[in-house]
């Protein structure tokens, strides 16, 4: 949401602009069903200033932090986005549930390989590439399935080994027609882009 280190751990646009874990260029983005319709608020919303720690370590020991209501609807404003000040409050759990989503499971992927001996595996850098679709999805789509909404790579590393994974997010089935049931599905993966990444998707095999 800035220069600072503080960020939240996704990048949309490009590795210079760290923002949030959706795709906010497409009006009709899955994340746009979470806006309302752009009608003025009845009474003015105080936007929170507070920003939640994540649970997911960077490098140097610390965690990445989560952007505020204040920050995110900044940044979305600045994008043209139109947002709503009572959305934040919706807003904000679920992106940041999501982020927390995706990193258990990288860790399900790093059980077992050696990151312990360090304190465990630590993201380092992501990016997002929502007009890039993996070769996994494009398959998928030749099937006729529906194409992810968004894809993010992110590596991190596993006491000086650095590994990227890749995270293409889908629309989950919906409970209902409120904005707050709709749900995600993220397919989490190693890059075949090293060894280690196909030794890791070999092992998922026999699971």
């Amino acid at each position: 949401m800035s220069s600072s280190a503080d960020k939240c751990p996704v990048d949309h646009a490009s590795s210079q602009d760290q923002s949030c874990p959706v795709d906010h260029k497409s009006a009709n983005s899955t994340w746009a069903r979470f806006m309302s319709s752009g009608s003025p608020a009845a009474a003015p919303v105080t936007l929170s200033q507070e920003r939640e720690i994540s649970s997911i370590p960077k490098p140097n020991d610390e965690k990445w932090v989560y952007p505020s209501e204040q920050q995110f609807f900044a940044a979305m404003a600045r994008k043209n986005h139109n947002p709503q000040a009572a959305d934040m409050k919706t807003i904000i759990p679920i992106h940041n549930a999501v982020n927390e989503r995706a990193w258990s499971e990288i860790l399900k992927w790093e059980a077992g390989q050696g990151g312990e001996a360090c304190g465990g595996v630590k993201l380092v850098n992501f990016k997002g590439r929502p007009n890039d679709k993996s070769p996994k999805a494009r398959w998928n789509m030749l099937l006729g399935y529906a194409a992810p909404f968004d894809r993010h790579d992110w590596v991190v590393d596993r006491c000086g080994t650095r590994m990227r994974y890749i995270i293409d997010f889908y629309t989950g089935h919906s409970g209902g027609p409120s904005k707050e049931n709709v749900s995600f599905y993220l397919d989490v993966r190693p890059a075949l882009d090293s060894w280690e990444g196909v030794k890791l998707r070999l092992k998922n095999l026999w699971r």
